[in-house]
């Protein structure tokens, strides 16, 4: 299945198709698309018999092995790279799954195990490998240094992204790496962990303006059609489809560890909980579940920026729910879901445009779906009909959490839990979402087990966590929350280019500059 496995654009009119080296280097379509494969495998008929002892990184490769050709990558390579990834983690397990509830029903997968503390992590460290892979495969004929092919990577971060991505491509030859993140924006220890790292190729951009500017930079740098082809730009965030696949396999790990501590429990509905920003977290779970992983439903929890809670309770996909005031991103307690447009949840939208056609045609829903991504740009709204929300409903449900839920649900949990445990508040917004789930099933009878994903260790946002738990008898950020790896930050050196506007223009001078000067 996967030798013929290809890849589109969502917004491709054609039947044009690429490569997963392709879409993995490319990262972002020529027509402003994102890359989605030409099918989505099915999980063998046996595999929860068959896989429910696997470990995470033999999962990784069943799953992965789906969706990249033996001809691209051989089997003995996919897994020295999948090896290769998972080493850098501190959890053996590399993504443990926690019962902090369990009369509830309520575990924590613990995503922060990676060099950078958080979920990121597991899809970069991947990525990063798949990029030099790719590389040293592409100039193993140069013969000098002018042959070889290089690529400049550009991300936008709101935070984890840009650190994570940093960590899985410091120091690979041929790669320089370049992040974007909005000024005053981000947390201090996530801006320490990106401009603390020695590594000459790596290049840190903080951007007077907000995440959205950040990511419209860069999405504006793909679309520059002569900057591209000369400096051979790749991108990292969550609309590379390699990081999308590889979420896809804690999906799968979490549910047979739970599984197991259920006593294989079949019957017992499994939902995932997952704070959203830009949406390619959940996506990973969407295509497990389509694949043929028995989930009952995907929970969506936002913060107060809401556009995806507004689009499954309503059908219109907007910046803002007021029009008569200009669109604006909160700034939230959970800093890196404070986006206006959830880039990932285009590809969601391809899938639910296609499949209600009646033809299922990948060429209309390419034609539709650029329709409306115009439209959401020069207006900020789209209204979907409602056969395409009802689709999205029947595998996904969707919370808006506000900071002072956030705040209260961090010092619940401390409290409730036998070893004060310490939620970041991008997990309490999830968790949050959990409980309110429970509530409901309460009402109506039915029972369910919650899978809610921890996203990013608590010493990274010390301010929310500290308000949270002030004045709380016994609780010390020092002793309790902060690890030694993340102490040590603040004492180094920091390294950041600071763009005075949100401006391409001086963002494109202050890669060029740097890469001329390498």
């Amino acid at each position: 299945m996967s030798a013929s496995q290809r890849y589109r654009s969502t917004r491709s009119a054609s039947d044009a198709s690429i490569s997963f080296e392709e879409a993995v280097m490319m990262g972002l379509a020529k027509d402003g698309g994102l890359f989605v494969p030409s099918s989505i495998p099915a999980f063998p008929d046996s595999f929860l018999t068959e896989w429910k002892d696997l470990s995470f990184q033999q999962l990784a490769f069943q799953i992965m092995r789906k969706y990249i050709s033996e001809q691209e990558i051989p089997s003995d390579d996919l897994e020295k790279l999948i090896e290769k990834s998972y080493s850098t983690f501190r959890a053996p397990d590399v993504t443990p799954l926690n019962p902090i509830d369990e009369e509830n029903g309520v575990y924590l997968l613990e995503l922060f195990h990676g060099p950078t503390y958080a979920f990121k992590d597991v899809a970069l460290q991947f990525l990063g490998n798949l990029f030099e892979y790719f590389l040293v495969r592409r100039n193993a004929s140069a013969k000098s240094e002018l042959d070889r092919e290089k690529i400049t990577v550009v991300g936008a971060t709101s935070g984890d992204t840009g650190s994570a991505a940093i960590y899985g491509l410091r120091g690979k030859k041929d790669v320089s790496v370049f992040i974007l993140y909005p000024t005053g924006r981000i947390s201090p220890i996530q801006e320490e962990q990106m401009t603390t790292v020695e590594d000459k190729n790596v290049h840190t951009l903080s951007v007077k303006g907000t995440f959205d500017d950040c990511q419209d930079i860069v999405k504006q740098i793909f679309g520059d059609k002569e900057f591209n082809d000369k400096y051979h730009v790749g991108a990292v965030n969550s609309i590379n489809w390699a990081r999308i696949l590889a979420q896809m396999t804690y999906y799968v790990y979490s549910f047979f560890q739970l599984r197991k501590n259920l006593g294989t429990d079949a019957a017992s509905k499994i939902r995932f909980v997952v704070p959203s920003g830009n949406f390619g977290d959940i996506l990973a779970g969407y295509y497990a579940k389509a694949m043929g992983l028995p989930v009952d439903r995907l929970i969506i929890a936002t913060n107060e920026n809401d556009i995806l809670d507004r689009f499954m309770k309503s059908g219109r996909y907007e910046k803002t729910a007021d029009n008569s005031k200009p669109a604006e991103v909160k700034a939230t307690y959970s800093p890196a879901m404070d986006i206006l447009i959830s880039s990932n949840f285009e590809r969601l939208l391809w899938y639910l445009i296609r499949d209600n056609l009646a033809e299922g045609d990948d060429k209309k829903a390419g034609s539709i779906l650029n329709e409306w991504m115009t439209q959401l740009k020069s207006t900020g709204s789209v209204v979907a009909p409602e056969s395409v929300v009802a689709a999205a409903r029947r595998d996904f449900d969707s919370e808006k959490v506000t900071d002072s839920e956030t705040a209260s649900m961090i010092k619940k949990v401390y409290h409730s839990h036998p070893r004060k445990y310490v939620l970041d508040p991008h997990t309490a917004v999830g968790v949050t979402a959990t409980y309110r789930n429970i509530e409901r099933d309460s009402t109506t009878k039915e029972s369910a087990k919650y899978i809610s994903l921890s996203t990013a260790h608590p010493a990274k946002f010390a301010e929310v966590v500290n308000l949270s738990l002030e004045g709380v008898d016994g609780y010390s950020f020092e002793k309790d929350v902060l690890p030694d790896e993340l102490r040590v930050l603040a004492s180094k050196e920091k390294r950041l280019n600071l763009i005075d506007e949100a401006s391409v223009e001086k963002v494109k001078s202050a890669i060029i500059k740097a890469l001329e000067s390498a």
